[in-house]
């Protein structure tokens, strides 16, 4: 192998994982209340995370020259005992930035995981809502267009999808912290079986459009699916909705399945997110040219 080309290898590959591998803590000193964990190892085993003392976005770019300034928080599932992180986060991930998405997978806490001191509604939505404010934090540094910045959940994911997306998400403007002050309502949603807590009576007017989809034979999700449908058609907000007649739970991101409707959903997801613009690449103003 001439030398050059071995130099270049030797040297490319770690920086391009490098890029694919940033893991950007919710808060420098670690989760308010909780500062004296953040060192606590998490522990992981095949597919699975669990015993998440520190939160964090681990973020994953999309090839060079394809960043189109959209950007996707992605909550995996797993009954908030542990996170899907491999099935749920990494593999949407990348199929995402295959189409230019910047994605930032989120380690939640978990409030069921084996003698947990958090609660779901407390500290899983506090990461719900720390994460969207630090990815808008970082437009800049991401080339992200701040109204295009969605948020996509599976199973318990989807609940802390749910919790985030459908209050003002207003910043506190008097937060010494000015990541504090940013809103946190993403611009749109995708929800992947979500389960069935904190789906909301009724849906604000300037709910996120959303993207659902769920299999029938899910006996613990697919209602979930249905009952956010009826919120969007009576709240008069954009809605796309896919229902398969088989698949059950915690089909992934379908590749697995022998379902041909299954193994090809995320294609119907990259439909919705063309047709509705999302992958638009982002407008930068030229540079005037002084005569």
């Amino acid at each position: 192998m001439h030398k050059r080309l071995l130099y270049l290898l030797i040297f490319a590959f770690p920086l391009v994982a490098r890029a694919q591998n940033t893991v950007i803590p919710l808060w420098p000193k670690g989760a308010p209340g909780f500062e004296s964990r953040r060192d606590e190892p998490e522990q992981a085993k095949d597919y699975w995370v669990k015993n998440i003392h520190n939160p964090s976005l681990a973020v994953f770019t999309p090839p060079e020259g394809k960043a189109n300034g959209a950007a996707v928080v992605i909550c995996p599932g797993g009954g908030h005992r542990l996170l899907v992180y491999t099935a749920e986060g990494i593999e949407p991930a990348k199929y995402l930035t295959s189409l230019g998405i910047t994605v930032f997978v989120l380690k939640y806490r978990l409030g069921r995981d084996t003698l947990s001191p958090y609660k779901i509604d407390v500290h899983a939505r506090q990461d719900g809502y720390r994460a969207m404010r630090l990815v808008r934090s970082k437009a800049a540094e991401y080339g992200l267009d701040t109204n295009r910045i969605g948020m996509m959940g599976f199973s318990a994911g989807g609940e802390v999808v749910d919790m985030v997306a459908y209050g003002t998400g207003q910043g506190d403007q008097h937060a010494p912290d000015p990541i504090d002050r940013l809103n946190a309502r993403p611009n749109f949603v995708i929800q992947i079986y979500p389960g069935p807590l904190f789906i909301p009576d009724v849906l604000p007017a300037d709910a996120p459009p959303a993207f659902l989809l769920a299999a029938n034979d899910d006996a613990c999700c697919s209602l979930s699916v249905v009952k956010l449908l009826d919120r969007y058609r009576a709240a008069k907000v954009p809605v796309e909705v896919h229902i398969f007649a088989r698949g059950d739970h915690g089909f992934n991101m379908g590749s697995r399945s022998k379902l041909q409707s299954i193994n090809t959903w995320p294609q119907r997801m990259a439909d919705w997110l063309t047709d509705n613009n999302y992958l638009n690449p982002i407008k930068r103003e030229r540079p005037k040219v002084l005569h």
